[in-house]
């Protein structure tokens, strides 16, 4: 059995544990996915520019780059399992502090509850790649992350089509111009209706937190790479940015994570100035972009499975930088495509993002030993691009210049575009390093 063959080490089964953190794998996948839509919406309830908007994401992956490395010495110090729980603790006053947020009727409060709230999910991304990782043989490492990063989509379609019936769906029709009409008391309270519908999916999603933990604190978890190392941080962060094959994967982690926020983010800006364009009013053209962004979503799930079965028989890197070169193909038809056929190539770039994030940090964790734990969570700070980079693609579209007959919004995903070929690059290098040097001079 190929599962048991994955999920076993030194005589001992990890499938219970797998499914545990698997489930994680799903938790921050639709936590991450219910989001992204939603920055519209925050434009839209607290009249604020698309850039400010932007500015959900920045908390959100911010919380990535701030708690990955204490998040990192925690588990050096303590287990997985520690982390996990701390992990999914945070997450949870992250989320019940959309209450106190929405009492108080502004808008920075809720960034600051995203911010707890991912700092949770990086206790939670530091803990449970790594412990994934070493669930088994090394070999099978890259397999292994990837089946379990197959669970995240599931996870992020439930989101987004929450997002899509439950907030987008229920929120008042009014478009952003008939609001900035409205009088102080009307819009106050207008926005607390719409805070009253964003939120209500989150509560729920911290009840099943508080369950998920609940089941992992009573589950007996093997103690799978908990090793306490004797080494400092600064000695292990010297040793690892010595190996150019880590080095230079956090660096393309760091461009696919703001492609991957930038195209699943901007895709309701984008989606919604077409259908509006067709005869659409703003709420129903936010709706249609909202199924095509499901659409993607399905598409990278499905694609995930299927990139999963191909590792078997194509090296990681090469796989990783055909499918960049697709996403790069794909993202110049977003580009220069005006109509529906720009949508369709911007879904099929879900299709080509599917495995990168697993596949760069199996690749990245190559040969990095006793330091895995520190190398996952410079991998996980790499998360910081989701912060970074698309607010770029914001004031871009903000600037809401045309060029060429392009609008602004097509012109920014430039962005993203840019970001593909560095990870193309990356995973070519990747192959070159290690199957056609190493591999390749074995077989000589």
């Amino acid at each position: 059995m190929i599962t048991k063959k994955i999920l076993e080490k030194d005589g001992r089964s990890f499938v219970v544990p797998f499914i545990l953190i698997t489930t994680c794998f799903a938790l921050w996948g639709f936590s991450n996915d219910i989001t992204g839509p939603l920055v519209k919406s925050f434009s839209k309830i607290f009249r604020v520019s698309v850039t400010e908007g932007s500015l959900v994401n920045v908390a959100t992956y911010l919380g990535y780059f701030v708690m990955a490395f204490p998040a990192a010495m925690f588990i050096q110090r303590y287990t997985f399992k520690a982390g996990v729980l701390l992990g999914l603790s945070l997450f949870a006053i992250g989320v019940f502090m959309f209450l106190p947020a929405r009492a108080m009727g502004y808008y920075y409060p809720f960034l600051l509850a995203y911010f707890i709230l991912t700092c949770g999910l990086s206790f939670l991304e530091t803990s449970c790649n790594p412990y994934v990782y070493c669930m088994g043989p090394e070999e099978s490492a890259t397999l292994r992350l990837n089946l379990a990063q197959a669970f995240n989509p599931l996870g992020a379609m439930l989101g987004m089509w929450i997002a899509m019936e439950f907030i987008q769906g229920r929120m008042s029709p009014m478009s952003t111009e008939q609001r900035s009409g409205l009088s102080e008391l009307q819009f106050n309270a207008l926005k607390d209706h719409d805070l009253g519908v964003l939120i209500g999916p989150y509560l729920g999603l911290g009840v099943f937190c508080l369950i998920l933990l609940a089941l992992i604190r009573l589950q007996k978890m093997p103690k799978a790479g908990d090793t306490r190392a004797t080494k400092d941080i600064r000695t292990a962060m010297r040793e690892l940015l010595h190996i150019s094959n880590y080095r230079e994967g956090v660096i393309a982690q760091f461009f696919y994570e703001g492609a991957q926020i930038c195209c699943w983010t901007y895709i309701i800006q984008y989606g919604t100035r077409i259908f509006m364009a067709e005869g659409l009013d703003e709420k129903s053209g936010e709706i249609e972009a909202m199924r095509f962004n499901i659409y993607a979503m399905v598409l990278f799930a499905l694609s995930r499975f299927v990139c999963t079965w191909l590792l078997k028989y194509i090296p990681a890197g090469r796989l990783l930088s055909i499918l960049a070169i697709l996403a790069f193909s794909f993202t110049t038809g977003v580009i220069f495509f005006p109509d529906r056929n720009g949508m369709y190539c911007l879904v099929a770039v879900s299709g080509c993002m599917s495995i990168m994030f697993p596949t760069i940090y199996g690749i990245a964790l190559r040969g990095v030993g006793e330091n895995v734990k520190y190398a996952g969570a410079g991998l996980v700070m790499a998360i910081l691009g989701a912060s970074v980079i698309p607010p770029l693609q914001a004031m871009i579209i903000d600037l809401g210049v045309s060029l060429f007959g392009l609008s602004a919004t097509n012109i920014s995903f430039v962005i993203p575009l840019l970001c593909f070929v560095v990870v193309a690059y990356y995973g070519h290098r990747a192959y070159v390093r290690h199957y056609i040097r190493v591999v390749g001079d074995n077989t000589n």
